[in-house]
């Protein structure tokens, strides 16, 4: 899993290195090759996007014990989309007030006060933005500490199975231990009986033989 997150850091890196080079080159250009290259730069912020919901996933699917690491880059890797992002929207939002300002002839007063407007608009998004954001992350952390909770749970769940696996055992070698005691015991017994009735007999025949052998004086 780590590998696979690691290939998208590199496909990250290139795609947002691209991706600053050409918001850097909008403002320089104009017409038609200014137009194309906004749309290519929205495509590309889009396959970010996309990536960025890949690493995402890889990160779920990362072991709890190593997931806090790769967390705390693909945090950082959002907020240098978040910033390429608000770089392109200031850079659209200037090329859109000269496209007006050639289309419609407005004067400079105009423009620079649709441009404001147009910021704060921008503004007020990317707050509603990093609010979904914030609400997304509890989520994730939320969904963390329940899979923690789980976790946990499955090895305690173990640990009282292999506890009741250890008393069955102990007790079928209680129960073993038992017969053999007993059978021992019982051996020991008539052993006992055969001794005392070996005696009595032995005894018997010392006093028949005494017996026999006064009367026959």
């Amino acid at each position: 899993m780590s590998s696979d997150f690691e290939a998208y850091e590199q496909e990250f890196g290139t795609l947002t290195a691209e991706i600053t080079n050409k918001i850097g080159r909008i403002p320089k250009l104009g017409g038609e090759e200014k137009t194309q290259l906004v749309l290519n730069v929205d495509k590309q912020l889009e396959e970010v996007r996309e990536l960025m919901e890949q690493m995402d996933l890889e990160v779920r699917e990362i072991p709890i014990q190593s997931r806090g690491m790769y967390q705390s880059r693909l945090k950082s890797y959002k907020g240098e989309m978040e910033k390429l992002e608000k770089d392109f929207k200031r850079s659209r939002i200037a090329y859109s007030d000269e496209v007006r300002n050639e289309l419609l002839g407005e004067d400079a007063g105009s423009s620079e006060s649709q441009k404001a407007h147009l910021l704060d608009n921008t503004e007020k998004l990317e707050r509603s933005s990093r609010r979904l954001e914030a609400g997304y992350q509890i989520a994730v952390e939320t969904e963390q500490v329940g899979q923690e909770i789980l976790a946990n749970l499955h090895s305690d769940r173990e640990k009282i199975q292999r506890s009741r696996d250890r008393l069955r055992e102990t007790d079928a070698n209680l129960g073993k231990s038992s017969r053999i005691l007993t059978g021992m015991l019982r051996r020991i017994i008539q052993n006992r009986v055969l001794v005392f009735v070996l005696g009595a007999t032995i005894l018997l025949t010392i006093i028949l033989a005494i017996y026999f052998n006064v009367r026959g004086h």
